[in-house]
């Protein structure tokens, strides 16, 4: 992309998530190393889907914000929705496209001599922008269906449970077809707009760019369906006993199922005492301190899942693997090997 195009693309993305305080400061630096490592790439492709991403990403969050405050808390004990997001969660959607986008930069700078295009298959290097699309198209369907599926008028199945049985708004794992045709639709943008903004080579006609649409659309919707089955796996969803809502762990970080401190509660330090006295204040603190420990640990359940990773493990765990999946298909489909791009 060209410098006097990218540069103000870049501010302008970053300018945007500042005024709207979409993140947090630490956030907004690793954003803009991010898009500042799109928009090294030659091509306008990868800046442009990860805008895309990004812009429909906050459009969806809005529409839903004040109905997950209602069904869903936050781990602090409030209602939920979303805060500002760090950088842990911008580098969960966009480290593997990034690393992807800095890997084809270096290809097609060492490729002079030859038509920058996408050949759809005549070349290696195309395997590197079926990585690049297919997280963009994998994480705005698990946006599109997280954020709009707890939309849904029907209760959420989990689809890693034999019956699917019901489970509370905004369980990990949970699915609905609210959800599932969301994610759907942010496949098909990003999927879409691959198609307008990637340079096709010149035999490559509207025919090819429709197969191209729908194939990514679909595998980005498959996406949305293995993050449900990863979260339902590997992430406890910890439900408010009292309220029977999901608890969300801010910044997508592990909810603790016990989250009142005991320390906290009775106090760091006590008056000391003797005698009779002491032994009376010793046996009140006992008898106090287990009632405490008995309600913290009432007051959280797990409703599904293991405490192996957080939310944003599972957003990097799937994005990997649906782009290495999808270039692993295509070197088969294409009869290419990326292995030649190392030498």
């Amino acid at each position: 992309m060209k410098p006097y195009i990218g540069i103000p693309l870049v501010f302008g993305l970053v300018y945007r998530a500042w005024s709207r305080k979409s993140l947090t400061p630490l956030g907004l630096v690793v954003a803009g190393c991010s898009a500042s490592a799109h928009a090294l790439h030659p091509w306008s492709a990868p800046v442009a889907l990860l805008a895309v991403f990004y812009f429909g990403g906050t459009k969806v969050t809005k529409v839903k914000h004040e109905i997950k405050a209602r069904l869903t808390l936050s781990a602090t004990g409030t209602e939920g929705g979303e805060g500002p997001r760090n950088h842990i969660q911008v580098l969960a959607n966009s480290i593997v496209a990034t690393v992807l986008s800095v890997a084809h930069t270096i290809v097609l700078a060492k490729s002079t001599g030859t038509e920058s295009c996408f050949s759809l298959g005549q070349k290696a290097a195309d395997i590197l922008m079926v990585g690049i699309v297919a997280n963009y198209a994998a994480v705005a369907a698990d946006t599109f269906s997280s954020e709009l599926g707890i939309l849904s008028k029907s209760k959420p199945r989990l689809i890693t449970s034999l019956n699917l049985r019901e489970v509370p708004p905004g369980t990990n794992g949970g699915v609905t077809v609210t959800g599932l045709g969301a994610g759907l639709l942010g496949s098909f943008i990003v999927s879409l707009t691959s198609a307008v903004v990637l340079p096709f080579c010149s035999n490559v006609g509207i025919k090819e760019r429709a197969l191209w649409t729908v194939a990514m659309t679909f595998w980005g919707a498959l996406g949305s369906v293995l993050d449900s089955v990863l979260g339902g796996l590997l992430q406890a969803s910890v439900v408010d006993k009292r309220s029977g809502k999901v608890v969300e762990g801010s910044g997508g970080r592990k909810v603790l199922v016990h989250p009142a401190s005991l320390t906290k509660a009775t106090g760091a330090s006590h008056p000391v005492t003797t005698g009779k006295a002491a032994n009376e204040a010793t046996s009140r603190g006992s008898q106090g301190k287990s009632k405490l420990q008995e309600e913290a640990h009432e007051s959280r359940r797990v409703e599904t899942g293991h405490d192996w990773l957080d939310n944003n493990g599972v957003n990097v765990l799937m994005a990997a693997t649906m782009s290495v999946g999808a270039m692993g298909i295509a070197q088969y489909v294409w009869g290419l090997n990326v292995f030649e791009l190392l030498v």
